[in-house]
This record gives structure tokens, sequence and C-alpha cells, in this order.
């Protein structure tokens, strides 16, 4: 049932190979859809992002609930005011494009865009697993890690929009290794594939997960020493495998952790929220920003 003067919001997951997108109603995404992410040319991008958004605008007025705005969440850093993307290294396309802008002209609706993983941890933190705790910290584990901090009732994005961005962080100094090189030649490049492995049995497979769950143990023990968050909330693909690597992630962790009352509290939870999670936060993204 539609309730008086509610309206659907929009929110789309833009990944380096497909773009997921959900129609929200504030409590629960109604439609979803999901189609492969152009990587030719800029025009040819926006063709198929209305063409993922259009059915979900034919919902709406099925339903008879106007649309208020799309969200975008891209696996890039933003400039400051977050309107010019920086850094989407897997989608060069639309890099240092103003992509909410261009979708904005080319949909005709108001549309806004974020990052990723900030789009991830708003959605946890409002709606999925960390629902009701002040400090968040959001961690997504797929083609490469992303991080966001979700602080008294909004992103913290630091003072140049590029807080929490924890890929960058160097786990080996000697070597000059971030946190995302580490996962990647852990994983090989192919989790899903070390995952069968290990599942099956291979020896190997099981100390790069082991080793991967040292890593990023490690990883949220520097957090939680420098932010000290209620609780960690970890999505991605890599979750399907995280029988492999979260006991030792959470021993690793508690062990590096110097508050003894923090190493006993900092919850570490999976995303409730599952695939949806940052299209749902991007669409929480046209609230925030009126």
């Amino acid at each position: 049932m539609v309730k008086a003067n509610q309206s659907y919001k929009i929110g789309v997951d833009i990944g380096g190979t497909k773009m997921r997108a959900v129609l929200w109603n504030g409590e629960k995404a109604v439609a979803e859809d999901e189609l492969a992410t152009p990587t030719d040319t800029l025009d040819h991008f926006l063709i198929m992002l209305k063409a993922l958004v259009d059915p979900l605008l034919e919902r709406a007025r099925t339903d008879k609930v106007k649309v208020a705005g799309i969200g975008l969440g891209v696996s890039s850093v933003l400039d400051s005011a977050a309107s010019v993307l920086l850094g989407a290294t897997n989608l060069p396309v639309i890099n240092n494009v103003r992509l909410a802008e261009k979708a904005a002209e080319f949909i005709g609706l108001p549309t806004v865009m974020d990052n990723d993983a900030y789009c991830f941890t708003r959605a946890e933190a409002l709606a999925g697993a960390g629902r009701g705790l002040k400090s968040v910290f959001g961690i997504t584990l797929g083609t490469g890690i992303g991080g966001g901090w979700w602080l008294d009732g909004a992103i913290y994005k630091g003072a140049h929009g590029g807080a929490a961005q924890i890929w960058r962080t160097v786990v080996d100094v000697k070597e000059g290794v971030w946190f995302e090189a580490a996962y990647h030649r852990l994983t090989q490049n192919n989790p899903g594939k070390l995952s069968q492995e290990a599942i099956l049995g291979d020896p190997l497979a099981e100390q790069a997960y082991e080793e991967l769950g040292r890593v990023l143990g490690i990883g949220l023990a520097n957090i939680v020493n420098t932010v000290d968050p209620d609780a960690f909330v970890l999505g991605g693909g890599v979750m399907q495998s995280s029988d492999l690597f979260l006991p030792e992630l959470k021993k690793t962790m508690k062990e590096n952790i110097d508050s003894a009352e923090a190493a006993k509290k900092v919850k570490v939870l999976k995303s409730k929220l599952g695939a949806n999670a940052g299209a749902i936060g991007a669409a929480l993204l046209v609230d925030q920003a009126k």
C-alpha cells in the first residue's frame, strides 16, 4: 500500500562490469534491475543508464508515486563537492566527468552521486546491519577494497572528501605494498576460484585465506585504534567465502587493538542488504542531498 505523499527514490550502484539499480520506497526495494556497464563511450554509458532506470520509472508510474530523484554510487574518488569523478580507473569513460549533472540532463530527474563504498556504508548504517549505531565503519570486499565511515548520522568525508579510503593504506612499508595490492595478491585476482579451491581442501588456498584474514584483521585493528567505531559491516562478493577468513580476521583484530574494552566490544558484522546495499545507499543519498 502506497502512503499519502510518499515518493520513491532510485539508486544505482555503478561497477566496472555491471550496474545495479533499485526503486526504494523508504523501507525496502520495491523493484530492481541490472545491466552490463558500457565501457566504450560516455554517450553509450548514459543511454544504458537510462535503459536501466526506465523500467523503475514505469513501476513508479504504475504505483502512481513520484520519483524524487536518482542517486549514483560510483567506484571512484570524487572532488570535495562530489560533483566530478577523479579516479574512476575501472571505468575511464566517466573519469573527470560531472556524471550526476550529465545524468540529470539525459534522464530528466535530479541526480546526485557519491563513492560506492560510502553508499554501502550509508545503507548498512540506516537500513542494514549497523542500524541504530552511532559509529559504523563499512568495508566492501569485491574486485577491490572500499571503505566508508558513518558517524553521527552522516558519512564522514574529511576535509577534502576522501576519508576512509583504506585501500591505499600501506601494509608493508619496506615493499610499499598497499592494502588492496596485498588483497589482490592473496586472492590471485580471482577470489571466487580461490574459495572453491579452499572448500575442496587445497592447502595453499586455505593458507591464502588464512593470511587474508590476518591482513584484514590488522587493517581493522588499525582503524579501531584510530577512530574506535561501534562496529564494522563487511560486504561485497568475497563475503560469500567469509567462513574461510573471518575467524582469523577477528582473532588478529582483537590481538592488535590497544584498548581492552574496544577489543571486547567492537563488532564485526556481515551486510544485511547484500547485493542491493550499494544501490540502496545511493537512493538514500537523495534524501540527504535535500
